[in-house]
């Protein structure tokens, strides 16, 4: 006979070690503690239900919810994982019993890329998270702070509205324009300065966040089926991972190293006495609160690079893919695109230009906004948390260190809470509606709620207003060679926030004043 292939020898061996992992799972399962547990569908051994999130998990997690209901217990491999699909049972997870599930799970990935966890997105929760979530909320993304930038949203958008005039009568790759458009603006409120795709720091810096998030929004099998970690390591991915961090550490240490040398030929002390907090970059306000000592801790370097990597993982893709969604939805539906365009131009009586002023006025644009993010939340499923302690949520025994899955995208499309007609873009239930995104109304968590709630969304839907207003100011929309608004593809890409797998294309007409 001939010698067994590697390939054979390969597959041969990880049955083996699955057949010995599955025993080892059904003792440890069988002597595990039992209780009242949520509706769960059958598993598999050694991997559970992760068979069962497909390619799109939040699409799969929103069918499973229709048949177990809306909260589910599934097994992660070996981790037992609730899943939440209900405005009511998101309310008393992330409000009623909050401090509870305020916790995040340990993720190899995570820890390797975002400083062991010292981030304030993936941080434990505890004295350190508290103290850090303050420094960004007072000192970095206060609605002050936000106001006090707003100048440089403008200049962005107007090299925005600039790029697209540009491209007539040709498409314009909105897709791109969107991301450069708010990586400049990050750049500049976080660093000072911006780095440009078309100079070799940019293109450094723009790959290293490409591939930082798509790490991010990989499973690590390690996480959930400990024995079979080392799959991890043999593909490749941790040697990846470490590159990236690497990297990105490197690129970070020369910016605030960048930072230093500037404050010590200023004079620091004069520096910081002479500008308003405002007109500093972040990276200025944490260094300063480093040589204060004005937290509870001593902040290293390594937080501060952590806080800044923050603003870029947390605060860019997030921003421009609601952008991307919002266009595409205003080109299928043009009656919305018509009233919205009224409303922005009876605004802006005959200007060119709209400013952060005008925003307060535009509530159709607001609607928008927020149908946007009903029906394509950035992060489908919120950034997990985990139960500290053992505590009933609806009546089940969720026990301690159990994994909590916020379905924001099955939330936001839940019967229940919209109708009939929840899979349908239509801004106007949001006229004259009460319901916000900011963390009060459970119907619409795009940027989760509670303690864990996002901080920056303030600086971000700011960003998306302004831009999307002066779009609808300045231009009239087409699609490109005769392209019907029903052919446009609506498929989305994997990852953390979920894109526009195709990126769009369309024609910007400028308007005749």
């Amino acid at each position: 006979m001939d010698a067994p292939t590697p390939l054979i020898i390969f597959t041969v061996l990880i049955l083996l070690i699955s057949i010995l992992a599955a025993e080892w799972w059904r003792r440890t399962s069988a002597s595990g503690r039992k209780g009242h547990l949520p509706p769960s569908p059958p598993t598999f051994p050694v991997i559970g239900n992760l068979h069962q999130l497909g390619t799109y998990p939040y699409r799969s997690l929103q069918s499973l919810a229709q048949r177990y209901g809306p909260i589910m217990l599934l097994y992660m491999g070996q981790v037992p994982t609730i899943v939440i699909s209900s405005a009511r049972l998101a309310k008393e997870v992330m409000k009623t019993q909050d401090i509870i599930f305020s916790d995040r799970p340990k993720l190899r990935t995570a820890n390797r890329l975002l400083y062991g966890g010292t981030d304030l997105g993936m941080a434990p929760y505890g004295e350190y998270w508290r103290q850090m979530r303050s420094v960004c909320v007072l000192h970095l993304l206060s609605n002050k702070r936000v106001h006090s930038i707003g100048f440089i949203r403008e200049e962005e958008v107007a090299n925005l509205v600039e790029r697209v005039s540009e491209s007539f009568p040709n498409p314009v790759n909105l897709s791109d324009a969107f991301a450069t458009m708010t990586n400049d603006i990050i750049c500049r409120v976080a660093l000072g300065r911006k780095y440009r795709v078309n100079e070799e720091d940019g293109m450094r810096f723009k790959k290293m966040l490409t591939e930082l998030m798509v790490l991010l929004g990989g499973v690590n099998v390690g996480d959930f089926i400990p024995s079979l970690g080392w799959i991890h390591k043999l593909c490749g991915l941790e040697g990846k991972e470490n590159r990236v961090a690497k990297e990105i550490d490197a690129f970070l240490e020369e910016i605030v190293e960048e930072h230093i040398r500037k404050l010590k030929d200023i004079g620091g002390d004069q520096y910081h006495s002479d500008i308003s907090s405002e007109k500093k970059d972040f990276v200025d306000t944490l260094l300063e609160i480093q040589r204060d000592n004005s937290v509870g801790f001593p902040l290293s370097r390594s937080n501060i690079k952590a806080i800044i990597l923050d603003m870029f993982s947390a605060g860019t893709d997030t921003t421009y893919t609601v952008l991307e969604w919002a266009m595409t939805e205003l080109l299928r539906h043009p009656s919305v695109m018509k009233k919205l365009q009224e409303e922005v131009r009876v605004i802006a009586e005959g200007r060119l230009e709209i400013t952060n002023k005008d925003l307060v006025q535009m509530h159709y644009l607001k609607a928008v906004l927020k149908e946007t993010l009903r029906l394509y939340p950035p992060i489908p499923l919120l950034i997990f948390r985990r139960a500290t302690q053992d505590v009933a949520v609806d009546g089940y025994d969720v026990f301690a260190g159990t994994i909590v899955i916020t379905n924001a995208w099955a939330i936001g499309r839940d019967p229940a809470s919209w109708g009939s007609d929840a899979d349908e873009f239509k801004p106007e239930r949001f006229v004259d509606s009460p319901v916000d995104y900011k963390g009060q109304d459970f119907e619409l968590i795009p940027f989760g709620a509670g303690r864990r709630g996002c901080p920056g969304m303030t600086l971000a839907m700011a960003t998306n207003e302004l831009a999307l207003a002066n779009l609808m100011l300045r231009f009239n929309w087409e699609l490109p060679q005769g392209m019907r608004a029903e052919d446009l593809d609506m498929s989305q890409c994997n990852g953390i926030p979920i894109h526009r797998k195709v990126t769009l294309r369309v024609i910007g007409v400028p308007m005749v004043s």
